[in-house]
């Protein structure tokens, strides 16, 4: 099997990079050519596969409305959707993660998944299974996170 650096005839740029390279290369040809790989036994479970579901209509109805400062027009804050800034005297929505979005581009996006598009921070939404999966994804964090404060403390 040629080498990443052999098959697109270059140099690394540094030799220990070339191991690396090396590896991401094989992992790429094990994937495209169907090859089996062990995952360690990782459990992916339905929500594992898809985009959580739209947030809470309640929710997103309720999201406070708020007017840009003219501190925050200055600092040329933009939303982070359409990469516009927002002027002054602006009505934009926020999320309780608090970042602010224009009210056109949250809400669609809000429609479809329930996480900030910035930080991943999750609103509540009006599935009872997804509601209770996250429940059971906490728990199973926290449980392994003591776990490893209690195997360390021994």
């Amino acid at each position: 099997m040629a080498s990443y650096f052999e098959e697109h005839n270059c140099e690394p740029t540094v030799p220990e990079e070339q191991y690396r390279q090396n590896a991401l290369l094989e992992l790429a040809r094990s994937l495209l050519s169907g090859m089996d790989i062990d995952l360690g036994g990782l459990d992916f479970t339905e929500w594992d596969q898809r985009l959580p579901p739209p947030a809470s209509k309640k929710i997103v109805e309720s999201l406070p409305k708020v007017t840009v400062t003219p501190k925050q027009a200055d600092a040329a804050l933009k939303c982070p959707v359409c990469l516009l800034e927002f002027e002054e005297g602006e009505t934009v929505r926020q999320l309780p993660c608090e970042h602010l979005f224009h009210s056109a581009c949250i809400l669609p996006w809000l429609g479809k998944t329930n996480s900030c598009p910035l930080c991943r921070d999750e609103l509540p939404t009006d599935s009872p299974e997804y509601e209770e999966y996250k429940k059971d994804k906490v728990f199973v964090y926290e449980h392994r996170v003591m776990g490893l404060h209690e195997s360390w403390l021994q």
